[in-house]
C-alpha cells in the first residue's frame, strides 16, 4: 500500500508547518514530499494531472502533496487568463465539471491500485491569514516567508473561498474525502491533521 496526503490552502494557511510537523516521528525514508508550484513550460505541454502523476509515493512509501493537482480548479479559476498557456478548452462551467470529473476518475485509480488517499483543506480566516504575511514582514527571520504577490492575492480571497467550495463539494468521495480543517490556530490544526493521518493509517 501507499499514503497520498494532499493539503491545500490559502497563503499563509500552515501548510508547510504542518508537513514539517507530521512527517517529523518519521523515518525520511519512508516518504517524499513534492511541492507544486508555477508550472513550467514542459508541465504545460502535458495535461494538468501529468506532473503529479510524476511525483505519485511508490507502492509501501508516505507521499506528501504541498498543493496538487487541485490548482488547476483553484488558481485557474480564479485567474482564467492562465489558461491561455495550458492550450486549454476556454473557461467555462463544463471545463471545470469535466476536471472535476477526471480528478475524481484519477483519485478512484488510485485507490483501486493500492493508494490510499487524505485531502487536507486548512481553511484560515481573513483576518488570521492578514495577521501572518504581517508577521512575515515584521520578524527578520520570516522575511524570507513573504512575497508581495501574497498581497495581491488577498484581493481574491473570497473568490478562492467559492473555488475551493465547489472543488471540495465536487471531489470528496469515500475513496478519497477531504478534511476541512480550522487553521486559525496552529497546534489545534496540526492535532487535528495528525488525528486523522493516524485513523487513514
Amino acid at each position: 500500500k501507499a499514503l497520498l496526503l494532499i493539503f491545500q490552502g490559502m497563503d499563509a494557511a500552515g501548510k508547510d508547518g504542518t508537513i514539517e510537523r507530521v512527517l517529523d516521528p518519521l523515518n525520511p525514508q519512508g516518504f517524499r514530499v513534492a511541492s507544486f508550484k508555477q508550472p513550467s513550460q514542459e508541465e504545460l505541454h502535458h495535461d494538468f494531472l501529468w506532473r503529479s502523476v510524476k511525483a505519485l509515493p511508490e507502492l509501501g512509501l508516505v507521499g506528501v502533496f504541498n498543493r496538487s493537482y487541485y490548482e488547476d480548479v483553484l488558481v485557474v479559476r480564479v485567474h482564467p487568463e492562465l489558461l491561455a498557456a495550458e492550450q486549454a478548452t476556454p473557461p467555462g462551467a463544463r471545463l471545470w465539471k469535466a476536471r472535476f470529473e477526471d480528478i475524481s476518475n484519477f483519485e478512484h485509480h488510485l485507490v483501486r491500485s493500492g493508494t490510499t488517499v487524505a485531502k487536507f483543506f486548512l481553511h484560515v480566516s481573513r483576518k488570521e491569514q492578514r495577521r501572518r504575511l504581517l508577521d512575515r514582514l515584521e520578524h527578520p527571520e520570516k522575511n524570507w516567508k513573504f512575497s508581495t504577490a501574497d498581497l495581491a492575492e488577498r484581493e481574491f480571497f473570497d473568490a478562492y473561498q467559492d473555488a475551493y467550495e465547489e472543488a471540495i463539494s465536487e471531489t470528496s468521495s469515500k475513496y478519497a474525502p477531504w478534511y476541512v480543517v480550522p487553521a486559525d490556530d496552529k497546534p489545534a490544526m496540526r492535532a487535528l491533521v495528525c488525528g486523522v493521518v493516524l485513523h487513514t493509517l
